[in-house]
């Protein structure tokens, strides 16, 4: 019997995104192209073995400069997506990831924690990231802000767990990392829908933190691995 929910339901995850995000892929790369170099790269050393949790159409991973990139996720298309340097492991995060522990440096995650069915799944999903994370390895989460995007979070089916930096911070905390940065207004909510801004507007966003005050309603949130 297949599963009821998009969650852990292959085929259907592929159907969802598919017709949520077509026609977005060149602007997106572009999207994202811009965020790691400008912005995301000043936490990730070059030499570093970097994992994409729930990596999507791998925007992220086949940006981000690193010398190792794993992308971790459910949907089919992600193969299609990555690019030939990114190793791809078609895997529930809730499960025992398929690489051994203290290997990565750093965890990345993009609108994804929402996505999971569940509290408990979060937390198995930070269980998971502290196991393969080298000691002072790093995570880095982004997603929307429950506090400032309010009734909109529900317009996609597939949200369940809505957080934000504080919530997050505390299950990270829990989950025994050291939160070491939290801003809770950093992006703008989505790039999914049908307005696409030109992407150097992108470039003089992340230059202006005022302007992240008024329009940012995802958080960014990066804890460590505690040592010890």
């Amino acid at each position: 019997m297949k599963p009821s929910t998009v969650h852990g339901n292959p085929e259907a995850l592929q159907r969802l995104y598919g017709d949520r995000f077509s026609g977005q892929t060149e602007y997106r790369n572009e999207v994202w192209k811009r965020l790691c170099n400008e912005y995301f790269n000043r936490w990730i050393p070059a030499d570093s073995t970097v994992l994409d949790l729930g990596a999507g159409h791998c925007e992220f991973i086949n940006n981000v400069r690193a010398a190792k990139k794993y992308a971790l996720d459910l949907n089919p298309d992600a193969a299609a997506a990555a690019n030939d340097d990114v190793e791809l492991m078609l895997h529930d995060c809730t499960l025992e990831w398929p690489l051994p522990e203290d290997s990565v440096d750093v965890v990345f995650t993009s609108n994804f924690l929402e996505h999971l069915p569940d509290k408990d799944a979060v937390v198995e999903a930070f269980r998971q990231a502290h196991r393969v994370l080298k000691p002072g390895g790093r995570l880095i989460a982004l997603g929307p802000n429950a506090r400032y995007v309010g009734g909109k979070y529900w317009d996609y089916f597939d949200h369940h767990v809505a957080l934000t930096e504080r919530s997050l911070g505390e299950a990270l905390v829990a989950g025994g990392f050291t939160v070491t940065s939290s801003i809770g207004r950093f992006l703008p909510y989505t790039m999914s829908g049908n307005r696409q801004r030109p992407p150097m507007m992108v470039s003089a966003y992340l230059r202006l933190p005022v302007a992240w005050k008024v329009l940012g309603q995802q958080f960014l949130v990066v804890a460590e691995r505690t040592v010890g």
